[in-house]
């Protein structure tokens, strides 16, 4: 058993107690939380004791979209617009990846999700085999989502995927999607929608993150890329879409419908310029809501905390209103929403039976002080220098700036960049 002991506890929702709630861990999960009796105590034997010394427990921050293994291309090619970045840039130079180059990739960008307290990211990538390899070493938690393109023969590889990443570890699940319309054939699209129907499973995919893109879908389709999907049945059973920052007011209803979840990408949609999307509108409209960093390549870092900041910031710029987007909508979004997003609904909240996925969250340097209140601080003035802790699974992987990942952390920066620099020599 493990103890955190003296200290202030959160909930998703923005909900403080300080009445000096314990919670205790057994194995990957929550086994107690509240004021423990001197039974309790003294019947409990704890191989680990921590004093939070009066700073913050909390559920951990879940990233609802990323490319972790996009690493390898932070900083290589800024300041260009989505389309040039993306076809010029990106697609050249992922076509020179090895599965050794997407294992050390991720497990440099697992290094700062813990950093930034995220203990689980909804992936979208390729070489799954060294990725799943990656994040199960590290004991990371990670949803891997379909990434397929190109035409329908690439839908037999998703079901393969789906079939045999589900169930292969408790920290990996596997969910259907594919990249998006726009590099997608209309076979692939129906194929995929087959599988949902199949598998009465959700799908999740990049959904309407340009004007472009919806614009040439319309041309194309008659239809935005939302209305699209669901013509195909591709979101009878939810899912995701990933940024949403150009949705009518009929793609919300869709989205509302069928339950499936916004994923908001504030900090790359800014970095490319590719807008602001309509979050409060889809608040109002009871759409579900998430954050992702999106990958490092185009934000380019992996930080929930600036994630919070600019989901709320932009909105009150967008609605010309400083009341817009509350912190609290904020917090549940990137704590709760994004958890729920992934299909990790026992990772939420402090409640015995979830998941042990926690971070202590230091409140005792000088952007967290006074305490007026804890929720808004760690929206508005938070940032990585107060994550302490961060447990997933009921194993510390991070604290007081020291990893503990099954690999010398030096080593992963001499690979991750030895990797680089090969993949750049190459053909």
């Amino acid at each position: 058993m493990i103890r955190f002991k003296n200290g202030i506890t959160l909930d998703a929702d923005g909900s403080v107690n300080t009445q000096n709630r314990e919670v205790w861990v057994e194995g990957d999960k929550i086994a107690f939380v509240g004021i423990p009796s001197d039974e309790q105590l003294k019947s409990t034997i704890f191989e680990k004791e921590y004093d939070l010394e009066g700073n913050l427990l909390m559920p951990s921050f879940k990233n609802a979209h990323t490319h972790s293994a996009m690493t390898f291309l932070r900083s290589y090619a800024d300041d260009m617009s989505l389309q040039d970045w993306l076809f010029k840039q990106v697609f050249p130079m992922e076509a020179k990846l090895t599965g050794e180059d997407v294992y050390w990739f991720t497990k440099l960008a697992i290094l700062e999700y813990l950093t930034s307290g995220i203990t689980a990211c909804f992936d979208m990538y390729f070489e799954l085999d060294d990725y799943f390899k990656a994040c199960t070493e590290s004991g990371f938690r990670t949803v891997m989502c379909g990434a397929i393109s190109g035409d329908k023969s690439a839908v037999k590889r998703l079901e393969e995927n789906y079939n045999r990443f589900n169930g292969k570890h408790p920290l990996v699940s596997y969910w259907l999607g594919f990249h998006a319309e726009y590099t997608a054939d209309y076979e692939l699209m129906e194929g995929v929608a087959q599988l949902a129907e199949k598998y009465k499973a959700p799908v999740s995919v990049h959904n309407s993150e340009t004007a472009k893109e919806v614009a040439e879908c319309v041309e194309k389709y008659g239809k935005t890329p939302t209305e699209l999907f669901d013509s195909l049945g591709i979101y009878n059973y939810g899912g995701a879409g990933f940024h949403c920052v150009h949705f009518s007011s009929n793609d919300m209803e869709i989205f509302k419908r069928h339950g499936v979840w916004a994923v908001t990408c504030p900090g790359s949609n800014s970095k490319l310029a590719s807008g602001i999307a309509p979050i409060c509108d889809m608040a109002e409209k009871g759409v579900n809501l998430a954050i992702g960093t999106d990958g490092p390549a185009s934000n380019n870092c992996l930080d929930m905390f600036r994630e919070m900041f600019l989901m709320t910031a932009l909105q009150k710029i967008k609605r010309g209103d400083a009341a817009a987007c509350p912190a609290d909508v904020v917090l549940k979004a990137a704590v709760k929403g994004s958890a729920l997003a992934m299909g990790l609904d026992n990772c939420t909240d402090l409640s015995v039976g979830s998941q042990a996925d926690l971070i202590v969250i230091d409140l005792s340097k000088p952007n967290m002080q006074p305490l007026n209140n804890i929720a808004k601080n760690l929206v508005y003035s938070g940032s990585k220098q107060n994550v302490k802790l961060t447990m997933c699974a009921g194993k510390v992987l991070y604290k007081d700036g020291v990893f503990h990942v099954g690999e010398d952390v030096n080593r992963i920066y001499a690979r991750s960049n030895e990797q680089l620099e090969a993949l750049k020599a190459r053909n």
